[in-house]
């Protein structure tokens, strides 16, 4: 059986190719978040807004931008099958999920975007768990050195996302779902002022 053409050109060309795609994802997201947030500034009376839901749309814009910064990484990959190029684009793809779920086309059903937000944690939170998921296979596939980059914090931090995560898929608690999307706003802003300074 033949091996995939993109084994068989420069690994530059390679890399350019999927980082392609990617940024077109990404470019949705990007997209999608910043129509709905300028839907809330243009019809400010139309949904209650939920401040929560606002801390999450920050944390998930924040985390496309590292993730899109991050993805420069790949350039290490020496070989790209179409298994690493699915997945890839299965990671970014997640991103686009969350930022559907964050401003759906409508809310009309629901009294407001805290109501919508409760309703549908399950599947945010349910998605969040999965990306942090793939985030650890996707750093994994950048080399070892890239997942030892941050020290014991990285897996650390992957470890709280998702088991908060998991409690906030199941508990409705208000002050709990203030807590967690205010830490996770803030945690996002203070790892991007400590790690990313330069793209190298």
């Amino acid at each position: 059986m033949d091996q995939p053409i993109i084994n068989h050109i420069p690994q530059a060309e390679a890399f350019t190719h999927v980082r392609i795609i990617i940024g077109i994802i990404l470019g949705l997201c990007i997209s999608r978040v910043l129509t709905g947030v300028a839907r809330l500034i243009q019809h400010p009376a139309k949904q209650k807004i939920y401040l929560v839901q606002l801390a999450w749309v920050g944390f998930i814009l924040l985390s496309v931008v590292h993730f899109w910064w991050l993805e420069f990484e790949l350039r290490s990959i020496q070989v790209w099958t179409f298994e690493k190029y699915l997945f890839v684009l299965f990671y970014a793809g997640l991103y686009f999920l969350l930022c559907t779920l964050l401003f759906p086309d409508s809310i009309e059903e629901y009294s407001g975007y805290r109501d919508y937000f409760i309703s549908r944690r399950k599947w945010f939170f349910g998605l969040l768990i999965v990306l942090y998921a793939a985030d650890i296979v996707d750093t994994l596939l950048k080399g070892r050195g890239h997942y030892e980059l941050y020290g014991p914090e990285y897996p650390i931090q992957a470890a709280f996302f998702m088991v908060f995560g998991l409690i906030g898929a199941i508990t409705s608690n208000l002050r709990f779902h203030t807590f967690f999307a205010m830490i996770a706003l803030v945690y996002q802003i203070t790892f991007a002022l400590r790690y990313f300074a330069t793209l190298n």
